[in-house]
């Protein structure tokens, strides 16, 4: 896809924190163009740099910069085809309706449409034939869905364990960066010196999410995979990266070798195609005996890369480890990015 072919995109939510995201990763895309950002009404008018308290490591471009902000309305974006969505779940519900029913295709990072029966729930490695559920969509347009954050990590980890060995349980504790609570965010006297063991919602979508995602495509809509999930959220005082304790019990046996050869030799449609966003390896197994770790590992694969270690023995369930993903990249922009490539690839957008 050469320059002159990209395909002009917008993005909603634009000046919160995963919106600020978006905005840096699509700087350069080889397949998408920033043509408008958008946020709420108190920000429309303004232009971007005023709008956005800036906090990503990245300087912002005096182009993106300069760029005015508009309201979340189909006919204020342009004639953007593909709109990101990292709006507020309070209003994204009716907005990515209403932007779908526009005939724009909407890939949202928000949680409002991600159980809806004719809609998508995507991690690319994981399930990429789910994305032509979308065709099952009345109108014009479509919506896409990315994964709790969380959710992300989880099942790119079990991924490789339910096609070798089958999985019937997971339990999974998750210690939760301060960065999945957005912009202000969790009060720092809340944060620092402290433990947070409740995140509202985020263990219920977990359950279900994962389920969906493992579940298989069945015409016009998804048969969930046939295993219990039972999750506890923490909220923690790292910055970015959520890392999460997971225990399984497996359908046939294996050994830790087995386990560690599945995450190691796990690659998927996403590298096939070598769409732009995805890893070289999507899962990145650490033998170290303290690894992973949010501030040493991630960042790898670019922050699209889950890593996974601490493998043992379970004597409650099979087997036991760690796996960690950084939550605004893989588990929010970056990973929304892959899945509108996954849709550029087989052909459902253009």
């Amino acid at each position: 896809m050469t320059d002159r072919k990209r395909i002009p995109v917008a993005v909603l939510g634009a000046t919160g924190s995963v919106g600020q995201r978006f905005v840096e990763l699509l700087l350069g895309h080889p397949w998408f163009e920033l043509r408008a950002v958008a946020a709420s009404d108190r920000s429309a008018g303004r232009a971007y740099r005023e709008a956005a308290r800036w906090l990503q490591a990245a300087p912002l471009s005096p182009e993106i910069g300069g760029l005015p902000v508009r309201p979340c309305e189909p006919g204020a974006v342009g004639d953007c085809p593909l709109v990101f969505s990292a709006l507020d779940s309070s209003v994204a519900g009716e907005v990515e309706k209403a932007f779908a029913a526009a005939g724009r295709v909407v890939v949202s990072n928000s949680k409002n449409h991600r159980m809806d029966p004719d809609v998508p729930l995507v991690v690319p490695e994981v399930n990429p034939d789910h994305v032509e559920l979308v065709r099952a969509q009345p109108g014009p347009g479509a919506i896409l869905t990315n994964p709790n954050c969380s959710t992300i990590g989880l099942v790119l980890a079990l991924k490789p364990l339910a096609d070798a060995f089958g999985i019937e349980s997971v339990n999974v504790v998750t210690m939760q960066a301060l960065s999945g609570a957005g912009i202000p965010g969790v009060p720092s006297l809340s944060a620092l010196d402290n433990v947070i063991p409740f995140i509202a919602g985020e263990e219920e979508k977990i359950e279900n999410e994962t389920r969906k995602i493992l579940g298989r495509l069945d015409g016009a809509r998804i048969a969930p995979a046939d295993v219990t999930v039972s999750a506890a959220c923490n909220r923690v005082s790292v910055i970015d990266g959520h890392l999460e304790c997971v225990s399984v019990k497996l359908r046939k046996k294996a050994s830790a070798g087995d386990l560690e050869s599945a995450w190691r030799d796990f690659s998927a449609e996403p590298q096939a195609r070598k769409l732009p966003s995805a890893p070289a390896a999507p899962i990145v197994f650490l033998r170290e005996d303290d690894a992973p770790q949010p501030r040493l590992h991630r960042d790898l694969g670019g922050g699209m890369a889950a890593s996974v270690g601490r493998l043992r023995p379970c004597p409650l369930l099979d087997w036991k480890f760690v796996t960690l993903s950084h939550n605004t990249i893989r588990g929010a922009a970056g990973g929304s990015l892959l899945l509108a490539e996954l849709a550029v690839a087989r052909g459902l957008l253009k």
